[in-house]
């Protein structure tokens, strides 16, 4: 295998021991905690994915956009950025913590203490993206998943909310540590430089507008179902879209950690082609895991969603189409990223609202399964506005740094 591929391979490895560390981190949070510690560990861990999210659109998407002889200090910087803001963020979580009563208040300020922890160690995996050596993010990854299982399993039946974010914050500090000593060698020497994140115009500006308004949208999809479909309506929904977990490791590491690699390609020509058959193959695997789950038995459907099993498997057609696309999806807007990253949000802004109101009048016209068959065409409609995008695209001869501006498409 080429060192490309094995370098593909490292990121969508790396990419599922993140997932699987924080799935087994709430699994074993749910076997530990009473139902009230549980509802108040839940709410300290939104609380973290959306600061999580935040620092990966700010921070980590325009590391992983960097090329050149800045590379070194962008990582840095980038590390060093990540570790004063959520500094700053803790603070502010522990002042929380302090006015809340209770177990949920106990929780924030425990979060506010190991915040820096959790989010500089996640900050590694985009240097190490960065600098095309993902298999040292793996190995980091890997560690903070072997340690945080045992360290959760060893906490008593149970155990407050606070007790257990507390253990999963320090349980950071053995992948943290290792994450250092193997970025030191690539970053010796280089200059630490905050002002580029401070500057009105840093692209991880429009990041956040899309990542805000992605999650944004979902959540009041959701929201929206919920005033106007049953309960059953929404948990097969969910269901459904639960199944297809797995895809979402391998889209959310082409969109992390896909930058560096296809950026490596000759001109747009290259980088279309090999994004082109990326999504192919993405598009591929989500029909063909959409297929696998229809042919299931009930009985292992059951197992795998209860009651929930019959009224979701009548949606998987819909679901799978809508993850098909969403490979062609998922590659039109990393094209978009190496070739012109501020071409994206205007396409994030009005598909995602898009999607939403499909949504809600897929459901209004033909019930559940207009619903997802609505989100099937809205994703549909998302990965074809990005490709025509990017056949608009004109690309500069001397392609711009992630930290500069880049003309709009």
């Amino acid at each position: 295998m080429s060192r490309r591929g094995l370098a593909a391979v490292a990121s969508v490895l790396d990419q599922a021991a993140s997932s699987a560390t924080n799935i087994l981190v709430l699994v074993l949070a749910a076997r530990l905690s009473s139902a009230s510690g549980f509802a108040d560990f839940s709410m300290v861990y939104v609380t973290f994915s959306v600061l999580l999210g935040l620092n990966m659109a700010y921070v980590g998407q325009t590391v992983v956009l960097e090329k050149g002889e800045r590379l070194a200090s962008v990582c840095r910087s980038g590390l060093a950025f990540t570790a004063a803001a959520s500094a700053v963020a803790g603070a502010a979580l522990g002042v929380v913590g302090l006015v809340l009563a209770g177990g949920a208040g106990r929780a924030f300020l425990a979060l506010g203490l190991v915040l820096p922890l959790v989010l500089v160690q996640d900050g590694l995996r985009y240097c190490f993206s960065a600098l095309r050596a993902p298999e040292r993010a793996l190995a980091a990854d890997a560690l903070r998943l072997v340690c945080v299982v045992p360290a959760l399993l060893l906490q008593p039946e149970g155990a407050s909310a606070g007790r257990l974010v507390l253990v999963w914050g320090v349980s950071a500090l053995p992948a943290l540590a290792l994450g250092l000593w193997l970025l030191r060698p690539s970053v010796r020497g280089a200059r630490v430089e905050l002002r580029p994140y401070l500057r009105r115009g840093h692209l991880g500006q429009r990041f956040v507008v899309e990542f805000a308004v992605g999650n944004g949208s979902s959540q009041l999809a959701v929201l929206g179902l919920g005033v106007f479909a049953t309960p059953l309506a929404v948990g097969a929904l969910r269901g459904a879209t639960t199944l297809f977990g797995p895809l979402n490791v391998l889209f959310n590491s082409a969109n992390a950690f896909g930058p560096p690699v296809v950026g490596r390609a000759r001109g747009k020509r290259g980088v279309v082609r090999l994004t082109a058959l990326m999504g192919g193959a993405l598009a591929v695997v989500g029909a063909g895991w959409g297929a696998v789950l229809y042919a299931l038995p009930d009985r292992l459907g059951r197992q795998l969603l209860g009651d929930t099993w019959a009224a979701a498997s009548a949606l998987l057609p819909a679901t799978g189409a809508q993850y098909a696309v969403m490979g062609l999806g998922t590659c039109a807007l990393l094209t978009l990223r190496v070739l012109n990253p501020r071409a994206t949000l205007s396409l994030q802004v009005v598909f995602s609202l898009l999607s939403v109101g499909l949504l809600l009048g897929g459901y209004a016209l033909w019930g559940v399964a207009g619903a997802a068959w609505g989100l099937a065409l809205g994703s549909a409609a998302k990965a074809a506005a990005g490709w025509l995008r990017v056949a608009r695209i004109e690309v500069p001869a001397a392609p711009a740094s992630a930290a500069e501006s880049v003309p709009a498409a």
